[in-house]
């Protein structure tokens, strides 16, 4: 059996040979969770221009401190080409144009208007007091956004600001959902006895698309290889192919015989880990083909570890990787040798310390467990055990 780490090498060679998928220009309102495919350069300054940073009064530095005469006002979105002359000051408003001449602006709270409204009286300030200059975020020709960064609130206000309206990003992964088995029944049927839900689908589903894939169920194929053959030569027109099921050493377990049939080499086939031991991984030419087992929690185990980040490079992702942290386990975990173990866990944070709660049961069948579940603590397959009060390295997820 290949180690966790000698199977993600190995599936990530194979995408790297085949390469990213293509790109295409969407609204910058349409592309929150998208990559871009290229660093995104300033066209122009940002600020545009010098503008003041509070309410108050634009003067020159060299008049104060000093009674000036009020000359006028400037606000937001109204700039003045009327120059500030020596002895003067104008009123002027957050975000407003700093004036010509003007190379300071005091607060509002410091000045001490005269009776006669027409002069003011302003203490010392230094040159650039509270004035926001020009390019002093960004420069024209600065990389704001690098290549493969996923597309957030921030990085789509700051591509706005400079004038994007589109961007361009890598295309979403079509993914192509099939589940195995012949005890499966949708959600929307009552399962008799011997029947059970699939629930696998509907956890790829959303995981696909958190990832920023297009998942498209094409619904549960019998116990019978001919059929699913047939399904997985229809499935190869999708970028990425998912299989839940069917793909242990049982009986009835028609996965890997129905790839061969269809004409797909498998390239590996059981991990070290525990869940998701039985994983299957293949290319249908250019496309990924995932044998994922049926357990529900095997499922999502197995896509974290795998699938999300093949989705990810496909789009042109920087980064594929979840973050990493080391955790305390207040009652340690004990475990044989073999296998890598992920056991699903809750993080508190004391301190600096990150708290790992263990789900109290990490059967591959116990899918409460992942509810809420925000880390997949990662014991090595030669770890026998953490003392209790030890740390051991983890996945750290959003919580499900």
């Amino acid at each position: 059996m290949l180690t966790v780490d000698e199977a993600r090498a190995r599936i990530g060679a194979q995408i790297r040979t085949t390469g990213r998928l293509d790109t295409e220009r969407v609204p910058i309102w349409e592309a929150r969770g998208r990559f871009l495919t290229a660093a995104w350069l300033a066209g122009r300054a940002l600020p545009a221009w010098a503008n003041s940073a509070m309410d108050g009064f634009a003067a020159r530095a060299a008049d104060l401190p000093g009674t000036l005469v009020v000359t006028g006002a400037v606000a937001a979105g109204h700039p003045r080409a009327e120059p500030v002359a020596a002895g003067t000051a104008v009123r002027i408003m957050t975000g407003a144009p700093l004036p010509p001449g003007a190379d300071t602006v005091v607060m509002f709270e410091e000045s001490h208007a005269t009776a006669d409204g027409r002069h003011v009286t302003l203490p010392a300030a230094p040159v650039g007091a509270h004035v926001r200059h020009a390019g002093e975020d960004v420069a024209v020709g600065d990389a704001v956004v690098p290549a493969g960064a996923r597309l957030d609130a921030a990085a789509l206000a700051l591509i706005a600001a400079l004038g994007g309206d589109h961007v361009e990003v890598g295309r979403r992964p079509r993914v192509a959902i099939l589940s195995t088995g012949d005890e499966l029944v949708d959600v929307s049927v009552t399962p008799r006895p011997g029947q059970i839900v699939d629930s696998s689908a509907h956890a790829l589903r959303a995981l696909c698309a958190d990832a920023g894939a297009a998942p498209s169920y094409l619904g549960v194929i019998p116990d019978r290889r001919d059929e699913l053959a047939a399904a997985l030569r229809q499935a190869r027109d999708y970028d990425v192919v998912l299989t839940t099921g069917g793909v242990s050493a049982g009986d009835f377990d028609h996965v890997r015989g129905a790839l061969a049939d269809a004409g797909v080499v498998e390239d590996l086939w059981k991990v070290a880990m525990k869940p998701g031991k039985p994983l299957s991984f293949s290319m249908a030419g250019a496309t990924p083909v995932f044998g994922l087992p049926g357990n529900p929690v095997s499922t999502m185990i197995s896509f974290e570890l795998f699938v999300r980040p093949t989705l990810l490079a496909l789009q042109g992702a920087a980064d594929t990787e979840r973050p990493r942290a080391p955790v305390v386990l207040p009652a340690g975990y004990q475990k044989p040798t073999g296998r890598a173990h992920y056991l699903r866990a809750r993080l508190q944070r004391d301190g600096e310390r990150l708290i790992a709660h263990v789900a109290a049961r990490q059967g591959s069948h116990m899918m409460s467990s992942m509810v809420g579940c925000d880390a997949l603590i990662e014991l090595a397959a030669d770890v026998t055990e953490v003392a209790p009060g030890g740390t051991a390295p983890a996945l750290l997820l959003e919580a499900r």
